[in-house]
């Protein structure tokens, strides 16, 4: 796992990122209650090796959060954020390489398929049929007919049942619910 903070916020100590980020990671995959305490215990003893990266330049956004994992079957995962606009909203500003603006939210779906015609329809009927409110949407792409990647904002938990058969309808190479344990 790798933290990558960018941005003036470095000029202050960030290193509470790293542990946030590995207490939301570790809090959905064991059983044992994960703390910002025990968080880089667990990491150690599972073998993850874990670094963090800052640097003051930030292209895109003032401040910038990244974390990049690989999975146990090699697999690159990537997610940035950022806080934007005089609010300073949290968004959701990457996944795993496509650029995106997605508020944060209780409850998203990520998912990524071929691009073609009458995806949307596809995944906005299963989820209206099962009474699951789409609140936003974004979709990205790396060309036309390539692969895309779409992340909603639902405004409740969707059943695994339901996410296994939208992956199936859509032929998903991922489809994953994200719930945030903390905004």
């Amino acid at each position: 796992i790798e933290v990558s903070v960018r941005g003036e916020i470095v000029e202050h100590d960030v290193s509470v990122l790293k542990l946030a980020a590995l207490k939301g990671i570790f809090s959905r995959i064991v059983s044992e209650q994960v703390s910002y305490v025990n968080a880089p215990l667990l990491a150690e003893a599972r073998g993850v090796d874990v670094g963090m990266t800052t640097d003051v330049h930030s292209e895109d956004y003032r401040n910038v959060l990244t974390i990049r994992g690989v999975l146990g079957d090699g697999t690159q995962v990537s997610a940035s954020a950022t806080l934007t606009g005089a609010k300073q909203t949290e968004k959701l500003v990457e996944v795993n390489g496509y650029e995106i603006e997605v508020p944060l939210s209780a409850h998203h779906i990520v998912m990524m398929y071929e691009d073609r015609p009458g995806i949307v329809a596809i995944y906005g009927r299963a989820f209206g049929d099962a009474q699951i409110n789409i609140a936003g949407m974004q979709i990205a792409r790396d060309k036309i007919g390539g692969q895309a990647l779409s992340v909603l904002t639902v405004d409740s938990r969707v059943p695994d049942e339901l996410i296994a058969q939208v992956a199936a309808a859509i032929e998903a190479t991922v489809m994953a619910p994200i719930d945030i344990l903390e905004l």
